[in-house]
């Protein structure tokens, strides 16, 4: 019941409450639709808490994967569209589950906008992270077997990244949503798209095997 519960929070009351957002507030609210996405972000997470010893330890170790994430979106500020941000997300997916996926993805992307700018597109982003974490960690076992599909992973999370805040740009005029208009946005955003898609490949070849062979050490010490 808890699990449904929270795949219902991830999947259905974030993207209402965004929705809600744009339709009724016009993205003017931005600050309370994104707290309120944040908070949604983490409740799953929480409602799977139990009171022992290795519980606190796993939130301990999203919390630090979750700060390496928007440390590294800093580190990387002079190149757009090329961040560790994706790569950081789905790694805690694979190990840490689905909920912990979203949770890092959300929280990444409105903790680094307070440097980077908060605005009506901040929600929009905390969803898309959030969704590339939360079904990472759906896949997570076929996704740590086989490094081609993980890989192949990276590349959909490039697309679906810009699929989902080229909803944002297409609403950004009017709040009126056109498929013609929603179209021209995807193709003029081709060449990023691209290069995000490029940089997910290179950061999860670079980052899931160190980092993951920690993780697991961790988790077996622990028994997390």
């Amino acid at each position: 019941m808890k699990k449904l519960l929270s795949y219902l929070i991830l999947i259905l009351f974030i993207p209402v409450t965004i929705l809600l957002g744009v339709t009724v507030f016009g993205g003017k609210q931005y600050a309370f639709i994104s707290i309120a996405v944040a908070v949604f972000s983490c409740l799953p997470l929480f409602l799977g808490f139990e009171r022992r010893e290795h519980s606190t330890t796993r939130l301990i170790l999203i919390a630090v994967l979750t700060a390496l994430s928007v440390v590294g979106r800093f580190l990387f500020v002079m190149l757009p569209a090329f961040k560790p941000v994706t790569a950081m997300t789905v790694i805690t997916a694979l190990y840490f589950g689905p909920e912990a996926g979203f949770m890092t993805g959300a929280l990444t992307a409105v903790l680094s906008n307070f440097y980077f700018g908060q605005g009506p597109w901040t929600p929009f982003q905390m969803f898309a992270f959030g969704m590339l974490g939360f079904f990472a960690g759906i896949f997570a076992k076929s996704l740590l077997k086989r490094r081609l599909l993980l890989l192949g992973y990276g590349v959909l999370a490039g697309v679906a990244y810009s699929l989902i805040l080229d909803v944002f740009s297409a609403l950004w005029q009017d709040n009126v949503f056109l498929w013609s208009r929603y179209a021209a946005m995807l193709v003029s955003s081709f060449p990023m798209t691209a290069l995000y898609a490029f940089s997910n490949v290179v950061f999860l070849l670079l980052l899931t095997k160190p980092i993951g062979e920690k993780l697991s050490r961790i988790k077996e010490k622990y028994g997390i």
